[in-house]
C-alpha cells in the first residue's frame, strides 16, 4: 500500500511524532515515571506465552488502514473478558488513535481487567514507538509488554528502547519481517520476537513468513507468529514451523462468538 507520498507506515510514523510531541508537551515524562512507581510489578509476558500450547496474545483493534472498520462499537473489557475466559494469556491493544481508532484508554481498562483475572494475564500495547517516552507512557497506563518493530527502530534506537523497556519494567515483543530485521534484533538482544506475515509496505499477508524465519531463531529465544491466522490449521502449520505463541486480531474481533472462536483457534472444540 503505498502512495505518492509514500507508504502507510511512513505516514503512521510522521504522524505518531507530530501526537506524540503534543502528548508530551501536555503530560512530562517525570508525571509519568511517578505514576510507574505506584504500580504493581508487570505480568510476566513470556512466562505466559510459554504456558500455552500455544499462547495466544488476542488483539482488540477497532479499525487498521487496510481493512478499515472492524468493530468500532466494542467495549475492550467486554471483548477481552471474553478472550481471557477461553483460554488468552494475554491481550494486545491498539492505541493509535489516527489509523486505527484505539486509544491509551481502552490500554488502561484492559489492564485492570487483566490484573483482576484469574490466573492475571498479560496486556500488550501495540503502537508505533519511537521514542522511550511512550514506554513510559506504557507502563504508567498499565502495559506490561510493549511492541518494537525493527523497520521503524533503525540503528541504535532498538537497544535504546529495549533498554528503556527494562528501565521501566516492561517487556518487548520485538517485531520482524525479514532476515535483515532478524539479524538486528538478535544483535540488539530481543528475547520475544514476533514474526509479522504482513508485509508493512505492501500489506499482504503470507504465512510462509514465519516458516521461513523461525527455523533461523535460536531455541532459547520465544517466537510469536503474528497476521493472518484464522482457523486452527493455520496455528498448527506455525507451531509446525516453531512459534511458541501466535496474536490474533481481525478474526477475533469480527467473530460473533469470541469465546468459541478462541478455543477453536487453541485446538479446544
Amino acid at each position: 500500500m503505498t502512495s505518492k507520498t509514500g507508504t502507510i507506515l511512513d505516514k503512521i510514523i510522521e504522524q505518531t511524532t507530530i501526537d506524540l510531541d503534543k502528548r508530551r508537551g501536555t503530560t512530562p515524562l517525570a508525571d509519568l515515571e511517578v505514576q510507574v512507581r505506584d504500580l504493581p510489578e508487570a505480568a510476566s509476558f513470556e512466562s505466559l506465552l510459554r504456558a500455552g500450547n500455544p499462547g495466544l496474545i488476542a488483539e482488540f483493534k477497532r479499525a487498521s488502514p487496510s481493512k478499515g472498520l472492524i468493530a468500532g462499537d466494542l467495549d475492550p473489557v467486554d471483548v477481552t473478558r471474553d478472550y481471557f475466559s477461553a483460554g488468552a494469556a494475554a491481550a494486545s491493544v491498539l492505541t493509535d488513535e489516527p489509523f486505527f481508532q484505539g486509544s491509551l484508554a481502552d490500554m488502561q481498562r484492559v489492564s485492570w481487567l487483566a490484573r483482576t483475572f484469574e490466573p492475571q494475564r498479560a496486556v500488550l500495547r501495540k503502537d508505533f514507538l519511537v521514542d522511550p517516552y511512550q514506554i513510559a507512557e506504557a507502563r504508567a497506563y498499565g502495559a506490561d509488554v510493549i511492541l518494537l518493530i525493527v523497520a521503524v527502530l533503525k540503528g541504535e534506537a532498538l537497544r535504546e528502547m529495549l533498554d528503556a523497556a527494562r528501565q521501566y519494567g516492561v517487556e518487548a515483543l520485538v517485531e520482524i519481517h525479514d532476515e535483515d530485521e532478524l539479524a538486528e534484533a538478535l544483535e540488539a538482544g530481543a528475547q520475544v520476537i514476533g514474526i509479522n506475515n504482513r508485509d508493512l509496505k505492501t500489506f499482504e499477508v503470507d504465512l510462509a513468513t514465519t516458516e521461513r524465519l523461525a527455523p533461523r531463531i535460536p531455541a532459547e529465544k520465544t517466537i510469536v507468529a503474528e497476521s493472518g491466522i484464522f482457523t486452527h490449521e493455520d496455528v498448527a502449520r506455525l507451531q509446525n514451523a516453531g512459534a511458541h505463541a501466535i496474536l490474533v486480531g481481525e478474526s477475533l474481533m469480527r467473530s460473533a462468538d469470541r469465546q468459541a472462536s478462541v478455543r477453536e483457534l487453541l485446538g479446544q472444540t
